[in-house]
């Protein structure tokens, strides 16, 4: 019954899904570009017989890139390609893995679009990032027998909660997916509740604990520093907001220059289209604002900093006393903390972090990260950060130590997808990692490692 209705609600939605691009290209004119690939229209140039990844959008293309990167230099006869669902994403493939693989939009999970699409590039092995569950797409995949691995998988409760009403089409989704390695256990235990095989689930971490700082990176952060003339100045950041966060950053930042009157803000929205709606807010401030992507006179003097650029923010993270990663504060799940920590730079969230849980806890387990449950909490802790340069220090360098201690997924997954490539005829080359992934399926349960004790998140 619930396919029936999956599919009579795709149809029904077929005329919005249109309206909504239209409208979104209103404000993000990307949006209204290669619209055709979105229904199963490949563009030309795409090769039959390819390794497909879908990574969504631009956090998981960047978390993604290493590991295709490195399965497409040891496997150069065997065509990658890679599709988004977003522009950034987009963005991030041309940028990241540039001509080393193909790329275009997935099809919206609609059947007719599902079917033309693989009629089209009629791929040998499916791999889906994180959460890309669409039964139309996957039951595609088994219809022509093409494996389908989850990758860096996670569900959270609130997630599994909605899969779980869809009872029956969600089951028979995941009783077709060939694997499922989870970023942890208790991720693995919501999709075997759901109904994957046991067997076929295993957890290997998160390949976002991997990522390393950019060439260069000290070399641009030292120049941001310089153009920005902060100095000494203590300079905090509120990155990948969204609407409702920016103006709580805003307010947060008022207190703390009332506490220190030369503090800088610099300001990230999530979206760089939302840029116009931000700057409006920060001039309200009626302190001077910069833009990263505008140079002028008035950059030695700015007291909040836009970036409305992407592919900047761990420049701009390694500029900080501390950070405020957005979307914790409204009902979106919370971004990625590992990157700040990378930077060495303490964290405050707020309460809504249900889409990293398990990460955030063990960054908290480590006193490296504070979770305010409500927003006038945010500027005391922040200044008092900024106000403790010893104290910041010691957190930063846990935070530091946390990513280190939890790297290695990307290995895991190199050794399982090769597994997989082996499967579907294609040759292992080379060194596989740390051998520790599919061999044994990756089988034995992972949890995030602390940073001195390497203990479990209980």
């Amino acid at each position: 019954m619930w396919t029936f209705i999956y599919q009579l609600l795709l149809l029904l939605a077929y005329p919005w899904m249109r309206l909504r691009l239209r409208l979104r290209a209103r404000r993000e004119p990307a949006y209204g570009e290669r619209v055709a690939e979105r229904f199963g229209h490949v563009p030309a140039g795409i090769p039959k017989g390819c390794i497909w990844f879908h990574t969504v959008s631009a956090g998981e293309t960047i978390a993604a890139a290493p590991l295709i990167a490195d399965l497409a230099a040891a496997h150069p006869d065997i065509p990658c390609l890679v599709t988004t669902m977003t522009p950034t994403g987009s963005d991030q493939v041309q940028a990241r893995l540039g001509d080393r693989v193909h790329h275009c939009y997935a099809p919206y999970d609609f059947r007719g679009a599902v079917e033309r699409f693989y009629a089209a590039v009629e791929p040998r092995l499916l791999i889906l990032m994180e959460t890309e569950l669409w039964p139309n797409l996957i039951a595609g995949a088994a219809a022509r027998g093409v494996p389908v691995v989850l990758v860096n998988g996670r569900l959270s409760a609130r997630s599994a909660a909605g899969y779980r009403r869809l009872g029956a089409l969600t089951r028979r989704m995941l009783e077709r997916l060939t694997c499922i390695a989870c970023q942890y256990p208790d991720h693995a235990e919501r999709f075997i509740a759901l109904g994957a095989p046991r067997e076929r689930v295993a957890a290997l971490g998160s390949v976002k604990f991997d990522v390393a700082l950019p060439d260069h990176h000290a070399e641009r952060v030292a120049a941001l520093r310089v153009r920005w003339q902060f100095g000494d100045a203590p300079v905090w950041i509120a990155a990948s907001t969204h609407p409702g966060e920016e103006a709580l950053a805003l307010a947060a930042h008022r207190e703390i220059r009332s506490r220190m009157p030369g503090a800088r803000l610099i300001l990230v929205p999530r979206h760089p289209a939302r840029t116009a709606e931000v700057l409006a807010l920060c001039r309200a401030e009626g302190c001077p604002v910069g833009r990263h992507s505008v140079v002028d006179t008035a950059d030695q003097v700015a007291g909040i900093v836009l970036v409305d650029e992407m592919g900047v923010l761990l420049d701009y993270y390694a500029l900080a006393g501390a950070a405020f990663v957005g979307g914790s504060f409204v009902p979106v799940g919370g971004h990625n903390p590992i990157e700040p920590a990378l930077c060495g730079v303490p964290v405050v969230m707020g309460p809504q972090v249900f889409n990293f849980t398990d990460v955030v806890e063990v960054f908290r387990a480590e006193r490296c990260l504070e979770i305010v449950e409500r927003p006038e909490a945010l500027a005391p802790l922040v200044a008092a950060w900024l106000g403790d340069t010893h104290g910041r220090a010691a957190a930063g360098a846990r935070a530091r130590a946390v990513v280190a201690a939890n790297t290695g997924a990307t290995a895991r997954l190199r050794a399982l997808l090769e597994a997989q490539f082996a499967a579907v005829g294609i040759a292992a080359c080379g060194s596989a990692g740390d051998g520790s992934g599919a061999a044994a399926a990756g089988l034995a349960p992972r949890r995030p490692a602390g940073a001195e004790s390497a203990r479990g998140v209980e």
